[in-house]
């Protein structure tokens, strides 16, 4: 990885880390980029005389606001992208982009009291990409088998050695280095070996068969059986 990239990368996941620690009074709500998503109100919501009811982003930008008796006023940032229910005054955000990530309160302003609603904290994050599962050969011994676990962006790709008991990371970049929150693990599992890359909002996988891995010729059995549900990760 080129030492600029992995610097943007580093300097991202600090703020990510920072972001999150930030808000860890705050109810965290991940989701994918590119989907709808409803910040729901779960309590009603009674306006009286003079009441202003607000979704506010980061403090600053109010989404959307509604006066008693009124009708919603959605802010130009937010035109076509977000709609306020009219029973419960939650919030449909549509198309969700990380532009969007951010405390997001909903709350009353009934002069002099200004009454919190809820508060969630929005973190948008992109799908993660398929992988592919390179199984190698066994070791001579017939007691071990490599296999190669990595991204179809090439981003990640890492090596694990599996024995009859347990699987080992032999090397390779690590996954949420490349993107927070990711991670890639290999394992066993019936008699295969599954890479799943994942994150906080998908996650896929590959599967590939190592039965025919440590075949003897015929007469020649293989020493090595796997265990089922070994797991190994990093």
């Amino acid at each position: 990885m080129a030492p600029k990239l992995e610097q943007e990368n580093s300097f991202f996941l600090t703020i990510h880390m920072i972001f999150i620690s930030l808000l860890s009074a705050v109810t965290p709500v991940f989701v994918q980029t590119g989907t709808d998503l409803l910040l729901e109100v779960k309590k009603p919501v009674v306006l009286k005389e003079l009441d202003l009811f607000t979704w506010k982003v980061n403090g600053s930008d109010n989404a959307v606001r509604l006066v008693h008796g009124g009708k919603p006023t959605i802010s130009t940032n937010y035109i076509s992208r977000a709609e306020l229910s009219a029973q419960n005054h939650s919030l449909l955000l549509k198309n969700v982009q990380k532009r969007d990530s951010g405390v997001h309160r909903a709350r009353v302003s009934s002069f002099p009291v200004l009454k919190k609603v809820i508060t969630l904290a929005l973190l948008p994050a992109d799908p993660v990409s398929g992988v592919k599962l390179t199984v190698k050969l066994c070791s001579s011994d017939s007691t071990k088998v490599t296999v190669i676990c990595s991204t179809e962006d090439s981003l990640i790709n890492n090596t694990f050695t599996c024995d009859t008991q347990t699987c080992s990371h032999e090397g390779g970049e690590r996954a949420e280095i490349i993107t927070p929150g990711a991670s890639l693990d290999v394992y066993l599992e019936n008699g295969s070996v599954i890479c799943n890359h994942s994150n906080q909002v998908s996650s896929t996988r590959d599967i590939q068969k190592i039965e025919d891995l440590c075949r003897k010729p015929e007469g020649k059995s293989s020493k090595l059986q796997f265990d089922a549900n070994n797991q190994c990760g990093l």
